[in-house]
């Protein structure tokens, strides 16, 4: 369990231009600014990321750029989750070859616990490395979970964020022991404290200001909750402003962080802020901007 990872994971977005292309240097940019900000790894693409609006090819590309611009300074969780297992093994190849130290997978929506197994099963064995679950819909028990921990080599971490997400790791936590290395949050992490004290061994949140995450980690880890919980007091309106939008407030942060040149979305359909939306984040980022380390 020592050498298990622990702490902040990034999840990062995919940074567009505004005419939709991938944007490579803000994406270069994005990972050196985590880096900076103190995350203990990086995670993408996942839903934080748009994995579902992205080609392969474009997934692919990402992947390396975010391992190779991290060159081995945090260990990269890639996300390879795809609607069957063909495609969740092709983007799991294409996470090996980049050098990705771990691979993150939702199930796929609407297999049987037979097909999801096997699913899980390939891509494991495709990987050869860490496989973290990632159960954010439900479909994945305790129980299911815990046989794959078990009994499939590889399967280590779970990233669990089915709501409400902390009683979720308390259960996960009670039917798991040693084959699991850790159970990570999400969420954006606005079940962060709770999900500390029932034994979460790190968070996967945006990256738009994971400095302020990495702070409260830090500060719950040394013994000191009082301080981790003021600090997640001043983060808790930009998380409420991210839930009542949506990702595009993560994008428009790393815009005003100067990180990304857009907040350009791939999701279709995807909400815009309005003026009065972009003069709340400013007030938001203005008592935050002292816990800003970039």
């Amino acid at each position: 369990m020592s050498d298990a990872w622990e702490g902040i994971f990034a999840v990062l977005q995919t940074p567009l231009t505004e005419s939709g292309e991938l944007d490579p240097e803000s994406m270069e940019k994005q990972v050196g600014f985590c880096i900076e900000c103190g995350a203990h790894g990086l995670v993408y693409p996942v839903l934080g990321g748009e994995f579902m609006y992205l080609t392969e090819g474009e997934r692919a590309q990402f992947v390396e750029i975010v391992t190779r611009t991290a060159a081995g300074q945090v260990p990269v969780v890639a996300g390879v989750a795809g609607p069957v297992k063909e495609v969740a093994v092709l983007c799991t190849d294409a996470a090996v070859k980049a050098g990705a130290d771990a691979v993150v997978a939702l199930p796929p929506n609407g297999g049987s616990p037979a097909e999801v197994r096997a699913y899980y099963e390939a891509i494991a064995a495709t990987a050869g490395r860490p496989v973290f679950l990632q159960h954010t819909s439900g479909g994945l028990s305790a129980g299911f979970m815990r046989e794959l921990f078990a009994e499939v080599e590889h399967i280590d971490y779970l990233k669990e964020e089915q709501q409400p997400s902390a009683h979720q790791i308390s259960a996960v936590l009670g039917e798991v022991t040693e084959d699991c290395l850790g159970v990570f949050g999400g969420g954006h992490g606005r079940w962060m404290l709770s999900e500390m004290r029932r034994g979460a061994n790190g968070f996967m949140p945006a990256a738009e200001a994971i400095d302020v995450h990495v702070q409260i980690w830090d500060a719950y880890q040394a013994g000191d909750e009082r301080r981790a919980r003021d600090i997640f007091n001043m983060l808790l309106p930009q998380i409420n402003l991210i839930m009542a939008i949506n990702l595009t407030v993560c994008k428009e942060i790393l815009v005003r962080r100067g990180i990304f040149k857009s907040a350009k979305m791939r999701i279709p359909g995807s909400a815009m802020m309005d003026a009065e939306d972009g003069r709340e984040l400013e007030m938001i980022m203005a008592d935050l901007a002292p816990y800003f380390r970039v």
